[in-house]
Protein backbone atom coordinates (compact mmCIF):
# COMPACT_ATOMS: atom_id res chain seq x y z
CA UNK A 1 0.00 0.00 0.00
CA UNK A 2 1.62 3.20 -1.20
CA UNK A 3 1.70 6.52 0.61
CA UNK A 4 -0.55 8.09 -2.01
CA UNK A 5 -3.14 5.38 -1.45
CA UNK A 6 -3.02 5.92 2.33
CA UNK A 7 -3.55 9.65 1.83
CA UNK A 8 -6.46 8.88 -0.47
CA UNK A 9 -8.03 6.57 2.12
CA UNK A 10 -7.57 9.17 4.84
CA UNK A 11 -9.23 11.81 2.72
CA UNK A 12 -12.11 9.45 1.91
CA UNK A 13 -12.73 8.93 5.63
CA UNK A 14 -13.27 12.64 6.15
CA UNK A 15 -9.79 13.08 7.59
CA UNK A 16 -10.43 10.66 10.47
CA UNK A 17 -7.52 8.42 9.53
CA UNK A 18 -5.22 11.43 9.83
CA UNK A 19 -6.20 11.65 13.53
CA UNK A 20 -5.67 7.95 14.30
CA UNK A 21 -1.83 8.07 14.36
CA UNK A 22 -2.02 11.00 16.77
CA UNK A 23 -4.38 9.08 19.07
CA UNK A 24 -2.10 6.05 18.92
CA UNK A 25 0.92 8.22 19.78
CA UNK A 26 -0.89 9.75 22.77
CA UNK A 27 -2.02 6.32 23.95
CA UNK A 28 1.44 4.77 23.79
CA UNK A 29 3.21 7.82 25.23
CA UNK A 30 0.91 8.13 28.25
CA UNK A 31 0.90 4.36 28.80
CA UNK A 32 4.67 3.89 28.80
CA UNK A 33 5.39 7.05 30.80
CA UNK A 34 2.84 6.22 33.51
CA UNK A 35 3.87 2.56 33.64
CA UNK A 36 7.53 3.54 34.13
CA UNK A 37 6.74 6.20 36.75
CA UNK A 38 4.34 4.02 38.75
CA UNK A 39 6.76 1.08 38.67
CA UNK A 40 9.50 3.27 40.17
CA UNK A 41 7.08 4.68 42.72
CA UNK A 42 5.93 1.22 43.82
CA UNK A 43 9.54 0.08 44.16
CA UNK A 44 10.46 3.08 46.34
CA UNK A 45 7.29 2.77 48.42
CA UNK A 46 7.83 -0.92 49.17
CA UNK A 47 11.42 -0.22 50.21
CA UNK A 48 10.35 2.58 52.57
CA UNK A 49 7.58 0.45 54.07
CA UNK A 50 10.04 -2.37 54.69
CA UNK A 51 12.50 -0.12 56.49
CA UNK A 52 9.85 1.75 58.47
CA UNK A 53 8.43 -1.59 59.55
CA UNK A 54 11.70 -2.32 61.33
CA UNK A 55 11.24 0.69 63.63
CA UNK A 56 9.68 0.33 67.08
CA UNK A 57 8.88 4.04 67.38
CA UNK A 58 9.08 7.20 65.27
CA UNK A 59 12.82 7.54 64.88
CA UNK A 60 13.44 11.01 63.44
CA UNK A 61 16.84 10.05 62.04
CA UNK A 62 15.47 7.04 60.14
CA UNK A 63 12.59 9.07 58.73
CA UNK A 64 14.94 11.83 57.57
CA UNK A 65 17.17 9.25 55.87
CA UNK A 66 14.18 7.73 54.07
CA UNK A 67 12.90 11.16 53.08
CA UNK A 68 16.23 11.98 51.47
CA UNK A 69 15.75 8.98 49.16
CA UNK A 70 12.15 9.71 48.12
CA UNK A 71 11.71 13.43 48.71
CA UNK A 72 10.32 14.12 45.23
CA UNK A 73 7.95 11.15 45.28
CA UNK A 74 4.43 11.16 46.75
CA UNK A 75 5.55 8.95 49.62
CA UNK A 76 7.94 11.74 50.61
CA UNK A 77 4.96 13.97 51.42
CA UNK A 78 3.75 11.35 53.90
CA UNK A 79 7.16 11.05 55.54
CA UNK A 80 7.37 14.81 55.96
CA UNK A 81 4.34 14.94 58.26
CA UNK A 82 6.00 13.49 61.42
CA UNK A 83 9.00 15.77 60.80
CA UNK A 84 6.87 18.89 60.37
CA UNK A 85 4.92 18.15 63.54
CA UNK A 86 7.48 16.59 65.91
CA UNK A 87 5.47 17.49 69.00
CA UNK A 88 2.29 15.81 67.82
CA UNK A 89 1.32 13.12 70.32
CA UNK A 90 -2.31 12.55 69.45
CA UNK A 91 -2.84 9.46 67.29
CA UNK A 92 -6.07 10.68 65.70
CA UNK A 93 -4.62 14.08 64.90
CA UNK A 94 -1.50 12.58 63.32
CA UNK A 95 -3.65 10.19 61.28
CA UNK A 96 -5.70 13.13 59.96
CA UNK A 97 -2.56 15.02 58.97
CA UNK A 98 -1.19 11.95 57.16
CA UNK A 99 -4.51 11.39 55.39
CA UNK A 100 -4.45 15.02 54.23
CA UNK A 101 -0.97 14.49 52.75
CA UNK A 102 -2.17 11.38 50.91
CA UNK A 103 -5.22 13.12 49.47
CA UNK A 104 -3.05 15.94 48.17
CA UNK A 105 -0.89 13.41 46.28
CA UNK A 106 -3.71 11.40 44.66
CA UNK A 107 -4.11 13.77 41.65
CA UNK A 108 -0.38 13.47 41.04
CA UNK A 109 -0.50 9.68 41.14
CA UNK A 110 -3.25 9.25 38.54
CA UNK A 111 -2.10 12.19 36.42
CA UNK A 112 -2.65 11.90 32.64
CA UNK A 113 -4.81 8.79 32.94
CA UNK A 114 -7.78 10.85 31.79
CA UNK A 115 -6.03 11.25 28.44
CA UNK A 116 -5.75 7.48 28.12
CA UNK A 117 -9.39 7.04 29.11
CA UNK A 118 -10.44 9.64 26.54
CA UNK A 119 -8.42 7.99 23.78
CA UNK A 120 -9.97 4.58 24.56
CA UNK A 121 -13.47 6.04 24.26
CA UNK A 122 -12.82 8.40 21.36
CA UNK A 123 -10.89 6.11 19.00
CA UNK A 124 -13.71 3.65 18.12
CA UNK A 125 -16.23 6.50 17.81
CA UNK A 126 -13.98 8.37 15.40
CA UNK A 127 -13.37 5.12 13.53
CA UNK A 128 -17.10 4.58 13.15
CA UNK A 129 -17.54 8.13 11.92
CA UNK A 130 -14.79 7.65 9.34
CA UNK A 131 -16.42 4.42 8.16
CA UNK A 132 -19.80 6.11 7.73
CA UNK A 133 -18.24 8.93 5.71
CA UNK A 134 -16.32 6.40 3.62
CA UNK A 135 -19.48 4.39 2.93
CA UNK A 136 -21.25 7.52 1.75
CA UNK A 137 -18.46 8.02 -0.75
CA UNK A 138 -18.58 4.35 -1.73
CA UNK A 139 -22.31 4.36 -2.47
CA UNK A 140 -21.98 7.46 -4.61
CA UNK A 141 -20.58 5.10 -7.21
CA UNK A 142 -24.14 3.90 -7.84
CA UNK A 143 -24.95 7.27 -9.33
CA UNK A 144 -22.37 6.85 -12.04
CA UNK A 145 -23.45 4.98 -15.18
CA UNK A 146 -21.62 1.76 -15.91
CA UNK A 147 -20.24 1.36 -12.40
CA UNK A 148 -19.24 -2.16 -11.42
CA UNK A 149 -20.38 -3.82 -8.13
CA UNK A 150 -16.76 -4.41 -7.21
CA UNK A 151 -16.25 -0.67 -6.96
CA UNK A 152 -18.90 -0.49 -4.22
CA UNK A 153 -17.61 -3.48 -2.24
CA UNK A 154 -14.06 -2.22 -2.54
CA UNK A 155 -15.10 1.18 -1.24
CA UNK A 156 -16.95 -0.35 1.71
CA UNK A 157 -13.94 -2.50 2.58
CA UNK A 158 -11.68 0.55 2.53
CA UNK A 159 -14.17 2.48 4.67
CA UNK A 160 -13.97 -0.22 7.35
CA UNK A 161 -10.27 0.52 7.81
CA UNK A 162 -11.22 3.51 9.95
CA UNK A 163 -13.28 1.35 12.32
CA UNK A 164 -10.54 -1.25 12.50
CA UNK A 165 -7.98 1.44 13.35
CA UNK A 166 -10.18 2.86 16.10
CA UNK A 167 -10.78 -0.56 17.63
CA UNK A 168 -7.07 -1.37 17.50
CA UNK A 169 -6.20 1.81 19.43
CA UNK A 170 -9.02 1.24 21.91
CA UNK A 171 -7.93 -2.33 22.65
CA UNK A 172 -4.32 -1.31 23.30
CA UNK A 173 -5.40 1.66 25.40
CA UNK A 174 -7.88 -0.36 27.45
CA UNK A 175 -5.27 -2.96 28.37
CA UNK A 176 -2.85 -0.27 29.54
CA UNK A 177 -5.58 1.73 31.28
CA UNK A 178 -6.79 -1.18 33.38
CA UNK A 179 -3.22 -2.14 34.26
CA UNK A 180 -2.34 1.41 35.28
CA UNK A 181 -5.52 1.78 37.32
CA UNK A 182 -4.56 -1.34 39.26
CA UNK A 183 -1.08 0.10 39.90
CA UNK A 184 -2.57 3.39 41.10
CA UNK A 185 -4.70 1.50 43.62
CA UNK A 186 -1.63 -0.38 44.84
CA UNK A 187 0.35 2.84 45.25
CA UNK A 188 -2.45 4.47 47.26
CA UNK A 189 -2.68 1.28 49.34
CA UNK A 190 1.06 1.57 50.07
CA UNK A 191 0.58 5.18 51.21
CA UNK A 192 -2.28 4.14 53.48
CA UNK A 193 -0.14 1.32 54.86
CA UNK A 194 2.68 3.75 55.62
CA UNK A 195 0.23 6.08 57.33
CA UNK A 196 -0.99 3.29 59.61
CA UNK A 197 2.58 2.23 60.39
CA UNK A 198 3.59 5.76 61.37
CA UNK A 199 0.55 6.21 63.60
CA UNK A 200 1.11 2.85 65.30
CA UNK A 201 4.72 3.82 66.08
CA UNK A 202 3.77 7.10 67.73
CA UNK A 203 4.89 6.94 71.35
CA UNK A 204 4.69 9.31 74.26
CA UNK A 205 1.01 10.04 73.86
CA UNK A 206 -0.45 11.93 76.72
CA UNK A 207 -2.43 9.83 79.11
CA UNK A 208 -5.78 11.11 80.35
CA UNK A 209 -5.41 12.99 83.56
CA UNK A 210 -6.86 11.12 86.47
CA UNK A 211 -8.18 13.24 89.27
CA UNK A 212 -7.93 11.60 92.67
CA UNK A 213 -10.15 12.88 95.37
CA UNK A 214 -8.74 12.83 98.81
CA UNK A 215 -11.33 12.38 101.48
CA UNK A 216 -10.40 13.67 104.85
CA UNK A 217 -12.04 11.99 107.76
CA UNK A 218 -12.26 14.22 110.71
CA UNK A 219 -12.81 12.72 114.00
CA UNK A 220 -15.75 14.08 115.98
Amino acid sequence: MSLDHLIELSAASGGVLFIMPLLLLVTLTVSFERAWWLARLMSRSRAVIRRVGEMTDLDRGVIEAELARVERHPIGSVLQVPLRFPDERDHARLADRLEEAILREVPRIDRSLWMLDTAVTLAPLLGLLGTIIGMFNAFQVLGRPGSAPTEITGGVAEALIATASGLFIAIIGLIFFNSLQARVRLVIHDLETLKTMLVNRLTGAEEPVQVTRQISVRGI
